[in-house]
């Protein structure tokens, strides 16, 4: 079968697109070859994570003054961003909205479709045109599994696209999250050999976290990496990715005890219960309490290990373990913001006068 063109791919319905598989249609979502739209952890090479991670880190050092500051704030004063959040969000929305300002974006949002004309009856779909009028960068949060790729989608057709970034879509996928969780590892690791060759365990709720689903995809880039998945029976990671970790090559093992795999971890990624999916309330019938950490348990960590958690955090994450050193949870929430900034920086171009910048 030929490969597709974009022009193959303009002419689908959306059907036939959503149903298109994404290694065939990851071109459509750049433009030159470079990253355009932000909607899949499979758009993250390892050269271009690499190249985030160092545009992040600068981004930081030249934040520390307030000249440097002065001089990221004009990088992109002529551009405008929407924050399109209509599923709850805390760290994600203030994370963008910082990272946008450190670029000097100006910043419009929307936190609810009860603010919008989507409440007199106007369609998602032509709330996003709307949208793309007033602003150069849409970041969205959305409850409907695969609606930033629908807008991306719906944009990229007509004669003004506007890039989208993916901030978290139904429990499909939320890229920046691995993003910045794969930024923490990275800075944890630096004194000892990088991510390649460590062991990461993953907790909680494996079947309906997006987290976990993208930062499993990001992992594959790099060597020898091994993975532990603990979770209730019900709420273990789906097929899809058991298919994605063989054909990968990646090692993985499934189990229901946290205690006795925390001896083999280099990074232990603990995750909460996504009830709001529940259909039935079925999550009131699973005993997480078997998946809590608690301070007692840090016994069984090596002395190095790092601890993280997409946050929020309920029981499953002891508050007495905030102030261990391996708690890396917080510093995590705050790398947000600059791996977002080096992201923003990337997809307009202004990624390689950064790093000219921090080098002067």
């Amino acid at each position: 079968m030929a490969k597709l063109t974009i022009e193959d791919l303009k002419k689908m319905s959306w059907d036939e697109f959503y149903g298109t598989p994404l290694k065939d249609k990851l071109k459509f979502f750049e433009k030159d070859g470079n990253l355009f739209d932000c909607l899949f952890a499979q758009q993250f090479s390892r050269p271009l994570l690499e190249k985030l991670f160092e545009t992040a880190t600068r981004i930081r050092t030249i934040a520390k003054s307030k000249g440097g500051m002065d001089w990221l704030q004009t990088l992109l004063s002529n551009k405008r961003a929407m924050l399109y959040f209509v599923q709850p969000s805390t760290r994600t929305f203030l994370s963008f909205q910082s990272a946008c300002y450190i670029l000097g974006l100006k910043v419009s949002e929307i936190r609810s479709t009860s603010t919008s004309s989507e409440l007199k009856g106007e369609s998602p779909e032509d709330t996003i045109r709307t949208f793309s009028s007033y602003a150069d960068l849409i970041i969205m949060r959305h409850f409907q599994e695969g609606f930033a790729e629908k807008s991306a989608y719906i944009l990229n057709k007509t004669k003004r696209p506007v890039r989208i970034i993916n901030g978290g879509s139904g429990k499909d996928q939320h890229p920046t999250q691995a993003l910045l969780d794969m930024y923490t590892l990275n800075l944890s690791f630096s004194n000892r050999g990088g991510i390649d060759n460590k062991t990461i365990m993953m907790v909680g709720d494996l079947k309906r976290g997006r987290t976990v689903r993208s930062l499993t995809h990001l992992l594959k880039h790099y060597k020898n990496v091994k993975l532990i998945y603990v979770a209730p029976e019900y709420l273990k990671i789906e097929d899809d990715i058991k298919v994605f970790l063989k054909k990968n090559k990646m090692p993985f093992i499934e189990s229901d005890d946290l205690v006795k795999n925390l001896k083999y971890a280099d990074a232990v990624y603990m995750t909460r219960i996504q009830d709001e999916y529940d259909v039935n309330n079925e999550s009131k019938s699973i005993d997480y309490t078997k998946f809590h950490l608690k301070k007692e348990m840090l016994k069984h960590l090596k002395k190095d290990t790092i601890i993280m958690h997409p946050l929020p955090r309920r029981k499953e994450l002891d508050i007495e373990i905030d102030n261990d050193p391996r708690a890396m949870y917080w510093r995590q929430e705050r790398n947000g913001m600059w791996i977002r900034a080096a992201l923003i920086a990337t997809m307009f171009g202004i990624g390689d006068e950064i790093l000219k910048f921090a080098n002067q």
